[in-house]
């Protein structure tokens, strides 16, 4: 399989170098900087599933058109408020038979991308992982936890997604050919929401905000909202995956926080909270579902994101 991943970031990276090594023919469209050091130093994961070092081909991410290939299927890994720009730069490098696969977080950027190329040849895609970049161009797997989930959202997908999975099966950990895909995107949509909305409202670990006196209430509420929205939209969280996010979200000592939280720990410029957060309070509000908390969790964010940007406040 021909595979074109957008970016060697801490995601696009991790699984385009666990594609390599189960045999698929990959490239990176990447920035003149990190071309070169991936020309200069190869691609490296660390990782408690197998550490993975070893030279890749790489595209300039604004000449896919030119790069004399035809790609299967594009990777995309993108953070949300890049979507845009990540539209127009994979655009060229899709052949007739092409699809794309996103592992973006939350629910509404299908939308967009599904208005950009067809639903015909958007694949669903969940990531249930933690992966970060150094400074050094590494990345790093930071748990044992890999699972990936890969699905058809067309009927016409069905061979794609099928020839995905045998290829991502020949790597470590756990891949999964979804039957309901837009189900799994809605409910990790819910578990991120909720997670990044009681972590950085509350500027604490899961297990910090357990050991307060009221943090199990504020989580689990928040969680409850969000629940009430996916139900609303059709997609009623399975009992099974609930429990999960219960068990997540609500266990007294974890070290858990949201990659939001992360991102906001480090100052980062921008975060995700639009397609996390406020396309989750939006959807809600289409849907007639009231979600207080939530508003008041993305107020602080929407506060962060205008005092990283420079913005002052109307």
């Amino acid at each position: 399989m021909r595979i074109l991943v957008l970016g060697a970031g801490a995601l696009g990276g991790y699984y385009g170098a666990r594609l390599l090594a189960a045999g698929a023919d990959v490239r990176f469209a990447v920035r003149p900087g990190r071309a070169a050091q991936l020309a200069r130093d190869g691609l490296a994961v660390h990782s408690p599933l197998g550490n993975i070092a070893r030279p890749v081909q790489t595209v300039p991410a604004g000449q896919v058109a030119q790069s004399g290939h035809a790609f299967d299927l594009v990777l995309l890994t993108c953070k949300a408020f890049d979507l845009d720009d990540a539209i127009a730069t994979i655009a060229p490098a899709l052949g007739p038979a092409t699809v794309v696969l996103p592992l973006l977080n939350g629910g509404a950027v299908y939308p967009r991308l599904d208005a950009a190329f067809g639903k015909a040849r958007v694949l669903g895609g969940v990531a249930y992982i933690a992966t970060t970049l150094a400074a050094d161009g590494t990345i790093r797997h930071l748990s044992p936890g890999d699972r990936l989930l890969v699905g058809a959202r067309a009927d016409a997908q069905a061979a794609a997604a099928a020839s995905f999975h045998a290829l991502a099966a020949q790597a470590p950990g756990t891949r999964l050919l979804s039957a309901q895909i837009d189900q799994d995107i809605w409910e990790k949509w819910v578990m991120i929401c909720a997670g990044a909305a009681v972590t950085t409202l509350l500027r604490a670990t899961i297990g910090e905000i357990m050991g307060t006196d009221h943090g199990a209430e504020a989580a689990g509420r928040l969680l409850d909202e969000c629940v009430a929205i996916a139900s609303a939209a059709g997609h009623v969280p399975r009992p099974e995956a609930l429990a999960a996010m219960r068990a997540q979200l609500l266990a007294p000592g974890s070290g858990w926080a949201a990659s939001m939280m992360r991102d906001i720990a480090t100052q980062a410029r921008r975060i995700e909270a639009d397609a996390i957060v406020g396309d989750m309070i939006a959807t809600g509000a289409r849907l007639g579902v009231d979600a207080p908390l939530l508003r008041v969790a993305y107020s602080g964010l929407q506060a962060y994101a205008r005092r990283q940007a420079g913005a002052r406040p109307t």
